[in-house]
């Protein structure tokens, strides 16, 4: 093969695996995802077992660390998706229930907090 042809494909195949770290907007955007725990009554199910706030603001924490370390969330839509979703051991999702709310799963919850902070936001 050519040198340009290896150098395309060099260049395809590495696409997927480069990933910039989240953009400013993006990092402050998910830091007040997971801050919107703080405080709050709510609780958080993991693996069938309720936890409170602190408890799933801490563990939402290290997971969005972990997939910082390696790469794997650009964006408040792939830390939902990845991190504050479901269970990355067992596959279960992860459910919250606030007083005077319906339960609900975490993704739903945390879609509803990430677009009321974007009409906040201009």
């Amino acid at each position: 093969m050519s040198r340009r042809i290896l150098l395309t494909l060099a260049a395809v195949l590495a696409a997927p695996l480069a990933h910039a770290a989240p953009d400013p907007q993006a990092q402050r955007e998910i830091a007040q995802l997971i801050g919107s725990l703080d405080g709050s009554t709510c609780q958080f199910q993991r693996n069938g077992s309720w936890h409170d706030a602190a408890a799933a603001r801490a563990h939402l924490q290290r997971k969005y660390d972990y997939l910082l370390k390696k790469k794997l969330v650009d964006t408040p839509e792939q830390f939902i998706e990845r991190a504050a979703s479901q269970s990355s051991m067992s596959g279960k999702p992860y459910r919250i229930r606030c007083p005077g709310q319906p339960e609900q799963t975490a993704a739903a919850w945390f879609g509803a907090r990430l677009q009321a902070l974007r009409q906040r936001t201009p």
